[in-house]
């Protein structure tokens, strides 16, 4: 495996890291991209993220920083020359629009360039597009006021390439608006189209001219079309006059949003013309277009939010179409097979796209989901997060998954209520659904009531103008986090589509600081107030006053006082938070024994082993919510706070560091318990989330043994441990990866922590050779603290023996190894037995249940009878008769170097093997043949036999009869196990 090779000893918390905000210059209109502001593809450029206009793509001949001063003049210097240049223009203003059309558009967003391999070149996945109308809109819209997904019927349904053509009679089709929810693919549609016109796909139009309704809705003047022309697209200036005067052919205009424009088409408000060369407010501009005043030949498509269907009047709409999403299982499939481009010939990757493709069959939530175009995009960018991390794609974290999305189709957009400050839209979101999803997990519920909605939205206080702006945003975004669910006997509920998107808003929700107490909202009313006494005294004793019944309060005194208590209220609201993150990541009532990630691969993939009729990810009432304080971790590290501020949501640094140092004194408190595997594996994910190396380490610090026995170990898993427990270098007492499904790359991705430890437990692995491999390079190391190592029920077979023999023999920490039941075999002993033999620290080496027989266990003892450190060997549950254990505890009564243990019950310190006996012959009599089983019991049976008769100590005879009595015991227990 070539990836992760280069994962330093030290704690790094990333792969790679993320992009930072450095300006990009796309080829697209010369439009400047930022990771805060670079539109996804399909989504028009706005003015935010147009910088200078170019005209063809930058060299990357430029070698300096990447954001420096020196690189801005550079690329400034490169766009001048671009746009002067005479030989960059071709012959063909239409075809060099075409060029620049497809390189932006065809390019990828920083956020899709993070995972996958996808291109929109191999995307066959598009979303299905169907004839509707503006009374099927309404119907569409529930009594929750949330969009409700119907699958159209298959009459209805048009391709791409048929929709200004679907109509046979006259009069043609010019106008089209094409509406759905935030993630239904709008934006892939118009992508789509663009690309198919470029690559001469889409030969209906000669020239296609997309507009941004957000970029045009920022034009504070008055524009003519040619001019808005020729600033967008600069290679078309020789031929605008000719578009102006209908002489180019077919055009088509796309007005993408169309919601960010506050269109009136009332005569009076505004002006009639016809003349591309005068100036007009933009939306005057759109209208006149769409009314055929102006370019009467000229075809328009828009794309707008359902709320805004009406803002058009239905006589200058000839034709309505609704993007549907992924309508069918087929479809959503498709989408992830390209977009993870899962290769046939890696069959790991094969059966976990069929495990998929599985789940979306019969789980009804998760293919509900999945008809939102956006929610295959977040499946997909967790599926590789939890299975396809290399060291060619940055390894962020899941919270940053999720705030990247929320970025992705939200931006910088505000929410206008008019007489009230706009409100960012993230921040509402956060405000109205993150409170409705914290009640929800506050009440342990994840199915909601009209009432519930009401209460999340305050609909009781609002003003007229708010609650339509309310309705808007329930109708165009609350059916994109939640979804209505029918009920035969009752009114029908609400749930959130994806269930982790619930814990994600809650948790956004109280970190933004959204819940609040009436006294803490009047505190921080007045201290923002105070801070502005020097401008407008009348105006704080205003708000004062308002806000407080004992009015006879002298404005000094207030002063004095209200800091204090806000501070004090603050205070405590940050602690009350780092309790929130702890006691809901370590509550006792959890259902859930497997850890976080696990959970969340399962609600995505299903399970290998799954009942008849059992589905997976259909929560109930009583579910836990364990991701909610990872993800509230999650949102106080440095990157998702940045992503945050540039959504308008911030964080301040007082704030995380308040909350840093409750969580410390909370966490030190609870981890100094003894934690189980799975809560153990959530701690490590909390803290990588976290993404504080400080903070990581001083926990880390108190974690002195680290059980994960049973946790399924994945290359994220393991590149997750190792980031957090390398943020400290104290030594570690004992780790345990038994039952872990342990391979070569995650041994080796764990080897910095692995080689602190004293007491390594790697047993029940079914280690692989390039796991045995890495176990070698383990031991090899000069750095090996390891005294105890576990590699029990692992096959050693020759070609792991010449991997690990050299090793064994080279290392000098190692004092205790066990190697019970690998199956060595004789021939295996034989070759094991001189690396053991030339060692030089080992004390005690256990070679139980191995198949040895009477002649191989005699030729090892003489071989290491010698040995200069060697004082015990266990060869117990071998085929060795009685008389070859009556000889070899001769050797030991003769005083001859080694003690041999040839009886389970033998020796001082036998205890400490038995729990691992049992657990080996509960193993054997569940998962092998009967023939194998019945012959380990059998010799199990007869070790114990034998003890019995060798020994005449009461007391010894006593501990053999209660060895029986549970090895007994446990028989019965396998037996009614496999009926």
């Amino acid at each position: 495996m070539q990836h992760l090779q280069h994962l330093p000893t030290g704690a790094r918390w990333t792969l790679i890291k993320h992009c930072s905000a450095t300006s990009i210059m796309g080829p697209f209109t010369g439009a400047c991209r930022t990771s805060a502001g670079r539109c996804p593809p399909g989504r028009l450029p706005t003015l935010k993220q147009i910088g200078i206009t170019s005209v063809g793509p930058i060299s990357h001949s430029c070698s300096w920083r990447p954001g420096s001063l020196q690189h801005i003049r550079c690329w400034l210097h490169q766009c001048k020359a671009l746009s002067t240049s005479p030989g960059r223009v071709s012959a063909d203003p239409i075809e060099e629009h075409r060029k620049r059309l497809k390189a932006w558009f065809g390019d990828m967003s920083i956020e899709e360039k993070q995972f996958g391999l996808f291109s929109v070149g191999n995307w066959h996945g598009e979303p299905v597009i169907a004839e509707s109308s503006r009374e099927e809109n309404r119907d569409l819209t529930t009594k929750f006021g949330i969009y409700s997904h119907i699958d159209p019927e298959e009459s209805k349904i048009i391709q791409l390439d048929e929709v200004f053509t679907t109509r046979s009679v006259e009069p043609p089709v010019k106008n089209v608006v094409l509406f759905g929810i935030v993630g239904m693919g709008k934006d892939m549609v118009v992508q789509r189209l663009v690309l198919d016109w470029c690559d001469g796909r889409f030969n209906q139009f000669d020239l296609i001219l997309p507009f941004s309704c957000e970029d045009l809705s920022s034009q504070s003047q008055s524009i003519s079309l040619n001019r808005l022309i020729c600033q967008k697209y600069t290679q078309l200036k020789t031929i605008v006059s000719q578009i102006g005067s209908g002489k180019v052919g077919n055009i088509l205009f796309i007005f993408n949003g169309l919601e960010q424009l506050k269109l009136d088409f009332r005569l009076l408000k505004n002006r009639l013309c016809n003349d591309p060369n005068e100036p007009l407010p933009p939306d005057n501009l759109v209208v006149n277009l769409i009314r055929k005043y102006m370019l009467p030949d000229a075809s328009i498509l828009v794309t707008m939010r359902p709320s805004a269907l009406d803002s058009i009047p239905a006589e200058y709409v000839d034709l309505y179409t609704r993007s549907c999403g992924f309508s069918d299982v087929e479809q959503q499939y498709l989408y992830f097979r390209n977009r993870l481009q899962v290769s046939e010939d890696n069959q790991t990757n094969e059966d976990l796209m069929k495990m998929l493709y599985k789940n979306l069959l019969r789980q009804k939530q998760l293919t509900a989901g999945c008809f939102l175009p956006s929610y295959c995009w977040l499946i997909c960018a967790t599926l590789h997060f939890l299975h396809f991390p290399t060291a060619n794609m940055p390894i962020q974290t899941l919270t940053g998954l999720y705030t990247n999305f929320l970025r992705l189709h939200f931006n910088a957009g505000y929410l206008d209520f008019g007489s009230q400050q706009n409100i960012s839209i993230v921040r509402y979101i956060a405000k109205t659904v993150g409170k409705l999803a914290y009640e929800g997990i506050e009440g342990k519920k994840v199915l909601f009531s009209e009432e519930d909605l009401e209460r999340s939205f305050g609909l009781d206080d609002m003003t007229e103008e708010e609650l339509n702006q309310v309705t808007d945003f329930q109708i165009d975004m609350l059916g994109f986090f939640m979804s209505p669910i029918a009920q035969q006997s009752s009114d029908p509920l609400l749930r959130f589509t994806i269930p982790a998107m619930q814990e994600y808003l809650a948790a956004l929700y109280i970190v933004l600081g959204e819940k609040k107490t009436i006294l803490e909202q009047v505190g921080s009313t007045i201290s923002d107030t105070i801070g502005k006494a020097s401008e407008d005294v009348t105006a704080v004793l205003s708000v004062v006053s308002k806000l407080l019944p004992f009015r006879i309060l002298a404005f000094v005194r207030l002063i004095n006082i209200f800091p204090r208590i806000f501070r004090k209220i603050s205070g405590k609201s940050k602690k009350a938070i780092a309790n929130t993150m702890v006691s809901e990541m370590f509550k006792e009532e959890d259902e859930f024994n497997k850890d976080v990630l696990e959970q969340i691969n399962a609600r995505i993939l299903g399970r290998e082993r799954e009942g008849v009729g059992e589905v997976i990810g259909e929560r109930l009432d009583t579910q836990s919510f364990e991701l909610f304080p990872t993800f509230m971790a999650g949102l106080l590290a440095p990157e998702n706070r940045s992503l945050l501020e540039q959504l308008d949501c911030t964080i301040k640094n007082v704030t995380v560091r308040e909350i840093a140092n409750n969580l410390k004194m909370h966490l030190s408190n609870t981890v100094s318990r003894k934690l189980a595997p799975s809560e153990l594996m959530d701690l490590q994910l909390f803290l990588y989330e976290l993404q504080n190396d400080a903070f990581a380490g001083e926990i880390s610090r108190t974690l002195k043994s680290l059980n994960l026995s049973q946790v399924k170990m994945t290359l994220l898993k393991s590149f997750v441990i190792t980031s957090v427990m390398s943020t400290s270098n104290h030594p570690i007492e004992m780790m345990d990866f038994s039952l872990c499904n342990l391979t070569g790359d995650y041994i080796k991705i764990l080897q910095p922590i692995l080689l602190r430890c004293k007491d390594l437990n790697l047993q029940f692995n079914n280690l692989g050779l390039n796991a045995w491999r890495e176990v070698g390079n383990l031991l090899l190391d000069p750095n090996c603290a390891i005294e105890k190592l576990w590699l029990c029920h692992n096959v050693l077979s020759e070609a792991a023996i010449s991997c690990i023999g050299p090793s064994i023999t080279q290392n000098r920490s190692i004092s205790h190894l066990s190697l019970l039941h690998t199956s060595l075999g004789d021939d295996g002993l034989g070759t094991l037995a001189p690396y053991i033999r030339d060692n030089t620290s080992l004390q005690e080496i256990n070679l139980a249940s191995n198949h040895i027989t009477d002649a191989a266990a005699t030729d090892l003892v003489e071989m290491v009878k010698e040995h200069p450190t060697l004082e015990k060997l266990h060869l117990y549950l071998n085929e060795i008769s009685d008389s070859g254990k009556q000889k070899l505890q001769g050797l030991k009564q003769a005083g001859e170097g080694v003690n041999v243990l040839v009886s389970i019950t033998e020796g001082s310190n036998d205890s400490m093997h038995w729990t691992l006996i049992l657990k080996n012959t509960a193993w054997h009599a569940v998962n092998q043949d009967k023939q194998s089983a019945a012959h380990y019991l059998k010799l199990l049976r007869n070790d114990l036999h034998y003890s019995w008769q060798q020994t005449a100590n009461p007391w010894k005879k006593l501990r053999i009869w209660q060895a029986q009595k549970q090895f007994e015991y446990l028989v019965k227990q396998v037996q009614q196990q496999k009926k």
